[in-house]
C-alpha cells in the first residue's frame, strides 16, 4: 500500500471533526473563564485592592480553583468539552502543574509529586525566567547607555 492509497484510507476511514462545535465550545468556556476572572477582579477592586494587587488576587484564585478542580478530576472533563478553552488561560498552565502531580502521587512525594510535577510547565518556567533575565539586563544597559 502506498502513502498516498494510505491517506486516502485512513481519510474514509476516519470520523470527520467537529471543527465548528469544537470552536463554540472553546469560545464559549473559554470567555466563561475569563468572565470569571474579570468577576474577581472587580471583586478584588471593590474590597479596596488597588489594580496590580486586585490582579495578583485574580491570578491566586484561577491558579488555586483550577488546581482545586484538577484535584477532583473536573477540570479534564471540562478540557474534553473545551479544548483550548480551558488550555489557553492562566488556569491551563496551573493544570499542567497540578495533573501530573495528581497521577504520580503513587510514587511518593519526592520521586513522584516533586519529581514530576513540572515535567510539562518546567520549560515553560524556565525559559519565562531565563528571557525576562535577559530582557531585564538589556533593559538596564540600554539605561546605563
Amino acid at each position: 500500500m502506498t502513502e498516498k492509497q494510505y491517506g486516502k484510507l485512513v481519510g474514509e476511514l476516519s470520523p470527520p471533526s467537529p471543527i465548528w462545535k469544537n470552536c463554540l465550545n472553546a469560545f464559549w468556556i473559554g470567555g466563561l473563564i475569563c468572565l470569571l476572572g474579570q468577576a474577581l477582579m472587580n471583586w478584588y477592586s471593590a474590597l479596596g485592592l488597588d489594580k496590580t494587587q486586585a490582579g495578583t488576587g485574580t491570578s491566586i484564585t484561577l491558579v488555586a480553583l483550577s488546581a482545586l478542580l484538577t484535584g477532583l478530576s473536573w477540570y479534564d472533563n471540562i478540557a474534553k468539552l473545551a479544548g483550548a478553552g480551558t488550555l489557553v488561560p492562566i488556569t491551563g498552565f496551573a493544570n499542567s502543574v497540578a495533573a501530573p502531580a495528581v497521577e504520580f502521587k503513587t510514587e511518593g512525594f519526592v520521586l513522584g509529586v516533586g519529581a514530576k510535577m513540572f515535567t510539562i510547565a518546567g520549560p515553560v518556567i524556565v525559559y519565562g525566567v531565563s528571557a525576562s533575565m535577559l530582557y531585564g539586563l538589556v533593559y538596564w544597559l540600554w539605561g546605563i547607555l
